[in-house]
C-alpha cells in the first residue's frame, strides 16, 4: 500500500518580502490614483465656481446697468418737486407706457408688491419731517412700493432702496422690498377715471391739501401728505 502524500509549499521569507513590498506598492499607486482623482474634482468645482462668479459679475456691474440704460429708452426717468408752506419733496421715477395693454389686475397684478414704476424703485425725498395721512415719516428718501388691488392701494414707504428692485430669476415679478424697513404703510382708496393716461405719472397735486398722485391707465390713488 503506498501513502498519499499532500505536496507542502515552502514559501520563502524572500518570497514573503516580495509579496509584502508588491503590497504595498500596489496601495501606494492606489492612494495616488485617489488623491489625483480628488485634486482634478476640486480643479472641475473651482473652475465651475469662477465661472459662475465671473458671470454674476458680468451681470451686476455690466449686464443690469445696461438694461437699465435701455429699458430707460422706453420707461424714461421723471422727477417731480413740491417746495411750498415749508416743505421741500421730491419723487423720482421711471414712466412706463400702456401700450393697448390691460395694466392693473394683468400687467401689474393686484395682491401683490409693486416697485411702482420701472427700470429701479421709486424713490420719495423729503427733507422735513412730514406725515402721510396720519403716520409720521422724517426726513430721509425712501423707496415707494404699492401693493395695488382692486378698491384700495396699500402705499409702502422703506428705509432701504435697492438698486433693481425685482429679482432676475423672477423675470421682474418677485421684489426685493425687505418688509421689515418699511417706515410708513397706509392704504388709500381708488379712484376711477374716465379717461385712459398713456404712461405712469406721478405727481404733487394740491387742492383742499397737498397729495402726491399715482395715474396710470383709468386708475388712480392720492395720498394725503400734511407737515
Amino acid at each position: 500500500m503506498f501513502q498519499k502524500v499532500t505536496p507542502s509549499i515552502n514559501i520563502k521569507k524572500s518570497d514573503k518580502n516580495i509579496f509584502s513590498i508588491k503590497n504595498r506598492f500596489c496601495n501606494l499607486e492606489v492612494l495616488k490614483l485617489q488623491k489625483h482623482i480628488v485634486m482634478k474634482s476640486k480643479r472641475r468645482v473651482l473652475t465651475i465656481v469662477s465661472i459662475l462668479a465671473i458671470l454674476i459679475l458680468l451681470i451686476v456691474y455690466i449686464g443690469m446697468p445696461y438694461m437699465q440704460e435701455q429699458t430707460k429708452k422706453h420707461s424714461p426717468e421723471t422727477t417731480a418737486v413740491y417746495n411750498k408752506n415749508g416743505m421741500d419733496l421730491s419723487i423720482t421715477y421711471s414712466s412706463p407706457s400702456k401700450k393697448d395693454r390691460v395694466i392693473f389686475g394683468d400687467l401689474v397684478p393686484y395682491d401683490a408688491v409693486w416697485r411702482t414704476g420701472a427700470n429701479e424703485p421709486t424713490t420719495f425725498t423729503t427733507t422735513t419731517d412730514i406725515k402721510i395721512i396720519d403716520k409720521e415719516l422724517p426726513a430721509g428718501t425712501y423707496a415707494l412700493w404699492t401693493t395695488p388691488k382692486k378698491d384700495s392701494w396699500d402705499i409702502m414707504l422703506n428705509s432701504e432702496i435697492p438698486g433693481w428692485g425685482v429679482t432676475i430669476m423672477s423675470g421682474g415679478k418677485k421684489t426685493t422690498r425687505n418688509p421689515k424697513t418699511n417706515v410708513v404703510q397706509v392704504e388709500v382708496p381708488v379712484e376711477t377715471l374716465q379717461q385712459t393716461i398713456e404712461q405712469l405719472t406721478i405727481r404733487f397735486d394740491e387742492h383742499d391739501q397737498l397729495y402726491l398722485t399715482l395715474s396710470w391707465d383709468k386708475t388712480k390713488v392720492s395720498i394725503p401728505i400734511n407737515n
